[in-house]
């Protein structure tokens, strides 16, 4: 198992983690296929009236999918498989409130999950960044989630800068992507705070808020992803040329943190 899910009845909190630490969290297709798995399945918990989503130690909470991943593709240009389309809780259709804990890199597909979560309380080590353009690919998913919670400007530098700039946790509570900071090590308990909070209130009440808060930008948001396919198939580089530059990177580069 890839993504781990401690539930406390008493409180009516569930605690999902990527755990694969090894890997910064990244998304193979078995975690992303259990991320799917696991919102339905908190969907007929009863017991479950609040989330805390986060990642397995402290270096990362997901780096997007996982470079090692092969992913099919059909052969028509007009048709693509995206392994990270349906991993967060509202393409899971779930309406329970979900509270992100942010711990150490925050980058790539790993905006499918923070679009998707309620809000954002941030470790001041977490990192925010978009690495697609860099390695010759359009971030188009990534970038109308963070343009649906950052002021435009923030979103289109952070989409654009690729692997030379990381948004500090200090800019990221600044321009309102992230609601909460804490040390490190007072992360989860904050979260769980927030959650256990969300979950002692009557949950038709909460799920109906969570809703009425989504129906006010659902429209915008289901028209602008329904350009990213195309988006995608015009501008990204061919996989194999992708990968060269991936493979050209140099660990340790350096990077402006703002």
């Amino acid at each position: 198992m890839t993504v781990r899910v401690e539930r406390d009845k008493e409180t009516g909190v569930a605690v999902v983690t990527l755990d694969r630490e090894h890997r910064h969290n990244a998304v193979d297709l078995e975690t992303a296929a259990e991320l799917g798995a696991v919102w339905r399945e908190l969907r007929f918990d009863e017991e479950v009236r609040a989330v805390v989503l986060t990642g397995a130690g402290t270096a990362a909470f997901c780096t997007g999918i996982d470079r090692g991943v092969d992913v099919p593709q059909p052969a028509s240009p007009y048709s693509a498989d995206d392994p990270l389309i349906a991993i967060g809780p509202k393409a899971g259709d779930l309406w329970k409130p979900v509270v992100a804990a942010v711990n150490g890199m925050a980058c790539g597909g790993a905006f499918y999950l923070l679009g998707e979560s309620e809000f954002l309380i941030a470790s001041e080590t977490a990192t925010f960044f978009d690495p697609h353009t860099t390695y010759g690919m359009v971030s188009a998913y990534e970038a109308v989630y963070m343009a649906q919670r950052m002021p435009f400007g923030e979103a289109a530098r952070m989409s654009l800068m690729g692997t030379a700039e990381r948004l500090s946790a200090r800019r990221a509570h600044e321009i309102g992507l992230v609601s909460e900071l804490t040390a490190p090590g007072e992360l989860l308990p904050a979260a769980l705070r927030a959650a256990q909070t969300l979950a002692g209130f009557p949950t038709e009440a909460v799920q109906g808020t969570v809703r009425a808060l989504w129906s006010a930008k659902q429209a915008a948001l289901q028209q602008a992803l329904a350009q990213a396919p195309a988006l995608i198939a015009l501008g990204n580089l061919a996989p194999e040329r992708q990968a060269e530059l991936f493979a050209s990177r140099r660990p340790g580069t350096e990077f402006r943190l703002r």
